[in-house]
């Protein structure tokens, strides 16, 4: 999945740890990530989240993808920052999960917490040569 990720991989997203039904994945809050109000925008901060989120929920090697995402914004990300997202899942259920991420600071504080609602579809990601269908 990395390997075609190009979004995550243009933020200068690092991928710290991923596993079974779990992953972390950090970002440096650079100068073009600041908002108005000279903090990071909440979009990257969301695509931070979401980004965890996508390798936590493909991580059993059955294609996952976004059914429902939300976010609670609690502190502000600010420049130069190392943002964390430790994501996590809750339930798989048939097709159907929920996994929660929480994006610290280097401080440990949070800053914000997203949960996601996955469904899988046909396919694997951790096919030799990327994803194929089954």
């Amino acid at each position: 999945m990395w390997a075609g990720d190009r979004a995550s991989q243009g933020l200068g997203l690092r991928i710290e740890r991923v596993g079974p039904g779990e992953a972390v994945l950090s970002m440096t809050v650079r100068d073009d990530m600041t908002n108005g109000h000279g903090t990071c925008h909440g979009g990257f901060i969301f695509m931070l989240a979401d980004s965890a989120f996508a390798f936590a929920c493909n991580s059993h090697d059955q294609r996952a993808v976004a059914q429902h995402c939300s976010v609670t914004f609690l502190q502000p990300g600010r420049r130069g920052d190392r943002l964390v997202a430790t994501a996590v899942e809750r339930v798989r259920e048939g097709r159907s999960g929920i996994c929660d991420v929480t994006v610290r600071d280097g401080e440990g504080r949070v800053v914000a917490e997203f949960r996601g609602l996955s469904r899988t579809v046909a396919g694997t990601v951790l096919a030799e040569g990327g994803a194929e269908a089954r």
